[in-house]
């Protein structure tokens, strides 16, 4: 599945792709390459790369890719942490949408019932589920679960976002939590990893979360330098349980985000992450 962007390189200039698509560039990389995004300006639609094709990748990618995941990065033991404090002792089901090696399955604590979701499921189990979500709604036997994790997932959704988005409500349980991550554009030393088809500033992402969701917290995975998780032992340690944003510092220096959504109107339990 892919659509053809044929675009002229000029910034701030509308063109269209095939007649009928209406996209703005947004901004330039090193080469000549611009970064444009569909609708008017300023709505931040799904993002993709002039004079390239928006690919949305399959198994045969994602079986491979996947394996970049097996090793825990911080992000996901991040992730896990939050899960484990929204938990507590509670008996909870969770949905790990794009779960990939089901990595975030080995973190959390027996009381929080796994089950994950991915185009390329590595070691087939019964709480794992294949399927591609870009052609089937998100779910899992019809249950409804607690808790349900899309972290590193809407980068890759293109056009999707808010269908999906749609489709995680479904089957979040009144009074559970939805966490999901969106990648900083707007850091300082950016950079775009070349599979992602959704590219956006993290407001717009924001905004669209908030059509389905009520966002209860948000703030940075963490903050660094360089446009990357940090890997050294002295700068992820204090940043594991920093979850609060930095006036000025964190919108140029926070590598993503986490957002802590619940349903509209639900009541949720306070917790302390």
């Amino acid at each position: 599945m892919a659509i053809s962007a044929a675009i002229a390189l000029n910034h701030g200039q509308a063109v269209q792709s095939g007649g009928a698509a209406v996209y703005w560039v947004q901004g330039s990389t090193e080469g000549g390459a611009m970064t444009v995004f569909p609708g008017s300006r300023g709505q931040g639609a799904s993002g993709v790369s002039a004079g390239h094709e928006v690919k949305y990748y399959k198994k045969d990618f994602w079986s491979k890719e996947n394996l970049k995941f097996s090793r825990p990065h911080f992000r996901l033991r991040k992730a896990s942490n939050i899960v484990r404090a929204t938990a507590g002792s509670r008996e909870l089901d969770l949905l790990d949408v794009g779960c990939g090696p089901a990595t975030l399955m080995h973190f959390l604590p027996r009381n929080v019932h796994y089950y994950g979701i991915d185009i390329a499921i590595q070691e087939p189990a019964p709480n794992l589920h294949e399927a591609d979500l870009l052609q089937e709604p998100i779910g899992f036997g019809g249950r409804a679960f607690d808790i349900v994790v899309a972290q590193g997932f809407f980068e890759y959704m293109g056009e999707h976002q808010d269908e999906k988005m749609a489709e995680i409500r479904q089957v979040l349980r009144g009074g559970g939590r939805f966490l999901t991550s969106y990648v900083n554009f707007g850091h300082r030393n950016k950079s775009v990893y070349w599979p992602y088809s959704n590219i956006q500033p993290v407001a717009d992402f924001r905004r669209s979360l908030s059509r389905q969701f009520r966002i209860d917290r948000s703030f940075p995975t963490s903050h660094n330098w360089g446009h990357s998780e940090p890997n050294r032992w002295y700068v992820q340690s204090p940043q594991m349980h920093m979850n609060f944003n930095i006036p000025v510092i964190s919108p140029v220096l926070a590598v993503e985000y986490f957002f802590v959504c619940s349903l509209p109107g639900s009541v949720t339990a306070r917790h302390r992450w």
